[in-house]
């Protein structure tokens, strides 16, 4: 008898420790590091799936709009970005009177839209999936399926406008070789790949009205003469690359920002995949917003309107490149002075006027400096886990400088180039901004 009753004693005490098991929870994260981690997810995707640089700033540009248009309700004061973009229509509204979660929304909008515009949808769905079970086990199940429910109407409102940006007229494009004229672009050393994204410059624009708005005046036209422009800024590249400082070798390879770089030895050759361009200011919104300990909502803010930035430059600077067409410094110093000469970066497979990184990281700038301030000084970790570097910065415009040096001591770019392509994204940023109401 005894030993019964300490047997059924024995199998109650474990029923109350597994119903105790089942009730414990599983950590609720903050709203802005769901966010971070969401964008940072989609980064090792674009990473893995080697988007070029213009895409992945489209790619940013929808989820990240998408997010912050789901969770900009938890805070009444932030107004709809998406209303105010070319092409927009009028986005989905949460019910009144009801309870959301409202990053569980901005989640289920940003993976709505990634999962239509990247290629590795099982990576992305993995981890989707354990954000989702953080959810669930927090929230009661219909203010979990309320939130997820709204969450995919404003990532299908945002992809409905993703359909006429005239992506996929662009990917039916044949390939693009350049020109043998004179001064004219053509696949450069040591790779000679085609150019990329040559229709770039026909997309459909965030805010710009027209990628021709704001307009570059034309680079030194080609010339034979000794005392040219034109001979005097290859002259200039290929003379800075023999007396480079181990400072300038470093803001060089910190900038980088290749995402596909081919590297050779002997007869064979590897890759190596890092973050792009808008990817590295991406990072660099988000330490931003984390130092700044910013709410979920202006760090969705933060994302969006720097991918918004990113993507207008993208489109604007390439609409010059390939309308210029303008030679590589690498192809002229073959030709002129030195057959074996390469630079110190691997020369983008695109035209070189103007600089495109200078073009996107001033826009960024322009905006994260609206959004934080100036003089905002920040360790750049950005690029730490891929390069293994990190450099310090006093403000976000210092950094977008030195960013645009940095292609110039790369050997990629004429000096003009980068000083060209700094002013436009500079304009594009303040336009950006000066353009949208952000708050009530």
């Amino acid at each position: 008898m005894m030993r019964n009753f300490k047997i059924m004693i024995a199998f109650a005490f474990c029923l109350l420790a597994i119903s105790c098991k089942q009730k414990q929870k599983i950590a609720l994260k903050s709203d802005a590091d769901v966010l971070h981690d969401n964008v940072d997810e989609l980064t090792q995707v674009i990473i893995y799936d080697v988007f070029s640089p213009p895409v992945a700033s489209r790619i940013y540009g929808y989820t990240t709009l998408a997010a912050y248009e789901a969770i900009r309700f938890q805070d009444a004061k932030y107004n709809s970005i998406a209303g105010q973009l070319n092409g927009f229509k009028a986005m989905p509204q949460p019910k009144k009177g009801v309870k959301y979660n409202y990053a569980l929304a901005a989640t289920k909008a940003f993976f709505t839209v990634a999962h239509k515009v990247t290629f590795s949808v099982d990576t992305l769905k993995r981890y989707e999936d354990k954000v989702f079970a953080m959810y669930k086990n927090n929230l009661d199940d219909s203010t979990f399926a309320r939130s997820v429910a709204f969450g995919e109407s404003v990532g299908k409102a945002v992809l409905g406008r993703a359909k006429f940006d005239n992506y996929a007229k662009t990917r039916g494009k044949p390939r693009f070789l350049g020109s043998d004229d004179d001064g004219k672009w053509r696949p450069t050393a040591p790779d000679y790949l085609d150019g990329v994204e040559f229709c770039w410059g026909t997309m459909e624009t965030f805010v710009v009205k027209s990628s021709s708005d704001f307009a570059l005046p034309p680079p030194p036209p080609f010339s034979n003469d000794e005392n040219s422009e034109y001979i005097k800024q290859n002259r200039e590249v290929y003379e800075q690359s023999k007396k480079l400082t181990p400072e300038q070798v470093t803001i060089a390879k910190f900038w980088d920002d290749n995402p596909f770089v081919i590297q050779h030895n002997g007869h064979m050759m590897f890759v190596n995949k890092k973050i792009t361009p808008g990817g590295h200011w991406i990072g660099i919104a988000r330490i931003a917003c984390e130092k700044t300990k910013a709410s979920a909502v202006k760090t969705a803010q933060a994302y969006a309107l720097t991918s918004i930035a990113l993507y207008d430059a993208f489109i604007c600077g390439w609409q010059v490149k390939y309308t210029t067409e303008y030679i590589r410094p690498v192809t002229v110093i073959n030709a002129k002075w030195d057959p074996k000469w390469l630079p110190l970066l691997q020369t983008p497979p695109f035209p070189e006027y103007p600089s495109g990184h200078s073009d996107i990281s001033a826009a960024s700038a322009v905006i994260l400096t609206h959004l934080f301030g100036d003089n905002f000084e920040y360790d750049d970790t950005s690029d730490l886990r891929y390069i293994g570097m990190q450099r310090h910065f006093k403000s976000f415009l210092k950094a977008s400088d030195e960013t645009s040096i940095s292609r110039f001591y790369g050997g990629i770019h004429y000096k003009n180039s980068v000083d060209q392509g700094a002013i436009q994204g500079r304009k594009i940023g303040e336009f950006i901004w000066n353009t949208l109401k952000l708050q009530n």
